[in-house]
């Protein structure tokens, strides 16, 4: 899916080969660097000609007042969107006064390398001037994930065939509100066209300048954001290394900063500048102690040294791929996407400390920085698995938000607490409610993600002390949300069930129904969990329960409540079709030809309004196939296979978390060639801009979900209940995969080939109980264990199709049709309404 012409493969590094600002957006995500706080776009030093000169802070925003066109109670009134913080990235070089740029320079070698296990970014450019002088540039660029405020930058500048004045002129400049020293705009113009997922813009200044000086090669801005009063500090220092004679000068003003060296290069000698970045932010603390603290963040990595940074950043990372780190044998093109992917993970959640993953890191201002169920149900299980510390810091983020989800729910009329769809600070801000606040099922996700952290991690003191306090606050909407129908028409009649009404399930081509099976599932899942939580806390940690039922105010009658809803709660079923529908009525639609829609009609959301789109059976996601696969123990074989056989031609893939949950049900049930294809969509959704947004930043979820895809479609690890469990489905191409999970304090090597499965433990006090395809097996400390496979499970040909709708029946008797909404914008006609009508007819006929 890539050019391996301009990006070879090489299993630990992303190299690039050719410059071309074609898709420089694209590769700004691709080569940006970050540590979960702090993350810099792979812009190029010179500053110029970017798509976005991005540099983000996780957490750090602005907010502004959503204007709806129609208010309504309730209706979130507060926008955040994260700030583009000031650029420290700009290195420019003249030599003979005459600047690099590299849209237009005579670049006679070019290479730029993502080294995955040193952690730092490098370019080596071979220039020749207008004059004919060659000049090597090599320069360096990493945030460090040992030190969470710092980030180094290296320009290595040699003229290799003359002595030539050159000047290296390293710069902070706040894009965020100023024009560069080319008068040009923060910017370079975006895609035109409307796009829901790009950022919010702001008009009115955003960062009001506050303590700025210089003092030798240090520098220092710092800002307090207009409307949020959060404040930032950014300091610079500058190491120059070269036996040429430089000249330093100096310009500090509210909105740039620069330390420039005037050098009279020898020929082959080499002039290096190095440039110690740090960053801080509060929420309230004034700029000036952040200048402090930026100060002694630069003493402190002045006085261990440069190259102890980097030989850190290597140590750190060799940690992080002894313990996350997926093989896949025989395939260095797969190899390399994965660890791109796994990577991608580390930059947005290693250092997040305390705040949330955003949907896109630190890499990029798309979905406005907002953080998402993403994390707790595509990116968490890594964490849990991996580096659990990170998945408890995450789920910390949740625990402090819940005094803003106790007023949100309240807010509408319900008890306990309902977490905003997006957010930042905590308080909603979806300013479209139907695909938005009706997302109630962000609760269950937040505790089934909590849940998994414990099962994995054994973790309870976390769970008695703060997580307790999250499954009893969402269980409690869910009871008041909720409602009791029996058929007899009495409230506590036999056969009595609990609906939940009025929500929208993960698929948002469906808003606003009435018991969304996704939804209710998952209920099921938080009521459960927290009336079992409550009543494992009583028996086993008296005191913390005690410490508990004061803080919360529980009923000793809630548990039991809790347990009667989640028993009783509808889950919808059809027997005409042997599926169960996403909705009460979601059967009653027909259905979407998605095979007669051309291609630039996707992604539907850009294309048709979402009225159109609300009455047909189409998913933007794969909603009840990921219910299948979370509470995947509540569903038989057989309903899995017929679930996912209707939904796949149902589903547009316009999301990028469909892939990774259709591959790994595609698995499970016997699409094998299927599940492989969805996995690739997964892993190279950024890598080759399948959807054409990467250029807004790394779809940090959808790269979560490839590590899922790995550990439980081909891997088929689950933990229902807190049971571990194996049921493998190695692709036929692939001779082996391997994978590390941390259990309880045990860490499993998992090796998969296609006769056996090999489990290697190391450390953990106690034995490791799991099965593999039902047969129960124990292993210890330092033990090996192979448990020879008979298969790799089902196999299926082909994938599901539209063809499968001709003739089926609904309970009323009435048959499904296909068809393709015929007239939308006014730009975009697709065809006539007769051949469509055919075309959806012979589409039937057909079968």
């Amino acid at each position: 899916m890539m050019d391996r012409d301009r990006f070879p493969v090489d299993p630990f590094a992303l190299v690039e080969t050719d410059f071309s600002l074609e898709d420089s957006g694209v590769t700004e995500t691709l080569f940006a660097v970050g540590n979960g706080y702090l993350g810099l776009r792979g812009n190029h030093p010179e500053g110029r000609h970017a798509y976005e000169d991005g540099t983000f802070i996780n957490g750090f925003h602005e907010t502004f007042p959503i204007r709806h066109a129609e208010q309504a109670y309730g209706f979130a009134e507060v926008g955040q969107t994260i700030i583009n913080a000031p650029d420290a990235k700009v290195m420019r070089v003249f030599v003979d006064d005459e600047p690099l740029s590299m849209d237009v320079a005579d670049v006679r070698e070019y290479r730029r390398e993502l080294d995955m296990r040193a952690g730092v970014l490098r370019r080596h450019v071979l220039w020749q001037t207008p004059s004919g002088k060659l000049v090597s540039l090599d320069s360096e660029r990493m945030v460090s994930f040992e030190e969470k405020h710092l980030a180094i930058m290296t320009m290595t500048v040699t003229v290799l065939n003359s002595d030539a004045p050159v000047t290296i002129s390293s710069q902070i400049v706040n894009r965020q509100d100023g024009e560069d020293v080319y008068g040009g705009t923060p910017s370079a113009p975006r895609k035109a066209g409307f796009d829901p997922r790009r950022t919010d813009r702001l008009d009115e200044r955003v960062l009001q300048p506050q303590e700025y000086w210089q003092d030798g090669m240090r520098t220092a801005l710092s800002y307090r954001v207009t409307e949020s009063g959060m404040t930032l500090a950014v300091a610079a220092d500058h190491v120059i290394e070269t036996e040429n004679q430089y000249d330093p000068r100096t310009l500090i003003e509210p909105d740039i900063a620069k330390n420039v060296f005037r050098v009279q290069a020898k020929a082959g000698v080499p002039t290096k500048i190095t440039k110690l970045v740090s960053y801080h932010t509060s929420r309230g603390v004034p700029a000036r102690e952040l200048v402090d603290r930026c100060r002694r963040t630069l003493d402190r990595a002045r006085l261990e040294g440069v190259e102890r940074q980097f030989e850190r950043q290597r140590l750190w990372l060799d940690s992080f791929w002894e313990r996350s780190d997926v093989r896949i044998a025989g395939h260095d093109d797969l190899q390399q996407a994965v660890r791109w992917c796994l990577f991608q993970l580390a930059q947005a959640a290693a250092r997040a400390d305390g705040q949330g993953v955003p949907a896109k890191g630190v890499t990029g201002s798309g979905y406005s920085g907002h953080y998402f169920w993403d994390t707790e149900i595509y990116v968490l299980p890594f964490l849990a698995y991996t580096t659990p510390l990170w998945a408890r810091n995450a789920l910390r983020m949740r625990y402090l938000m819940l005094p803003a989800a106790r007023k949100r729910a309240h807010q509408l009329n319900e008890a306990g607490a309902l977490f905003p769809w997006r957010t930042i600070n905590g308080e909603e801000a979806s300013a479209y409610y139907a695909a938005g606040t009706a997302q109630y099922h962000i609760n269950a996700d937040v505790s089934f993600a909590l849940a998994k952290y414990v099962r994995a991690t054994g973790d309870v003191e976390f769970l008695h002390r703060d997580g307790v306090d999250i499954a009893v606050e969402t269980a409690r909407l869910w009871t008041t949300l909720g409602f009791w129908r029996s058929g007899d028409g009495e409230i506590d009649g036999d056969g009595e069930q609990f609906h939940i009404h009025g929500v929208t399930g993960p698929d948002e081509y469906t808003t606003v129904v009435n018991d969304n099976l996704f939804t209710n599932v998952m209920a099921r899942f938080n009521l459960r969990f927290a009336a079992r939580t409550v009543r494992e806390m009583e028996l086993d940690d008296p005191e913390a329960y005690r410490v508990m039922v004061d803080r919360l105010g529980l009923d000793p009658s809630e548990p039991e409540i809790w347990d009667r809803a989640a028993e009783a709660l509808s889950i919808p079923f059809s027997p005409a079709l042997g599926i169960h529908p996403q909705d009460h009525v979601f059967l009653d639609k027909e259905v979407w030809d998605l095979e007669h829609t051309p291609p630039e009609q996707r992604p539907l959301l850009l294309h048709f309004h979402p009225l159109v789109i609300y009455r047909y059976q189409v998913l933007k996601q794969a909603d009840v196939v990921l219910a299948l696969f979370l509470q995947g123990n509540h569903f038989t074989d057989a309903e899995k296979l017929a679930d996912f056989e209707y939904y796949d031609p149902l589903t547009t893939g316009d999301s990028t978390l469909s892939a990774v949950v259709q591959s790994i049900l595609a698995a499970e049930v016997g699409y094998q060639d299927l599940a492989r294809t969805y996995f690739e969509e997964s892993l190279f959704v950024d890598l080759a801009d399948l959807h054409n947004n990467a250029s807004d930043g790394v779809h940090v979820a959808s790269a979560g979900g490839v590590w899922t895809a790995l550990v439980a479609g081909f891997g088929g690890m689950r933990d229902h209940f807190g049971d571990l469990s194996f049921d493998p489905r190695l692709p036929v191409d692939w001779p082996e995969l391997s994978y590390v999970l941390h259990w309880h304090g045990t860490r499993l090597q998992v090796s998969l080939t296609k006769e056996a499965l090999t489990l290697r433990a190391q450390g953990g006090d106690e034995p490791v109980n799991f099965t593999v395809r039902g047969t129960e097996h124990t292993i210890s400390d330092g033990e090996e264990l192979v448990v020879p496979l008979a298969d790799q499970g089902p196999i299926i040909p082909g994938r599901p199709s539209l063809r499968q709708f001709a003739g089926v029946r609904r309970e009323d008797g009435s048959f499904l049709t296909v068809s393709v909404p015929t007239v939308t914008t006014p730009n975009a006609v697709v065809g006539s309404e007769i051949d469509l009508e055919d075309a959806a007819e012979a589409t039937i006929l057909d079968a």
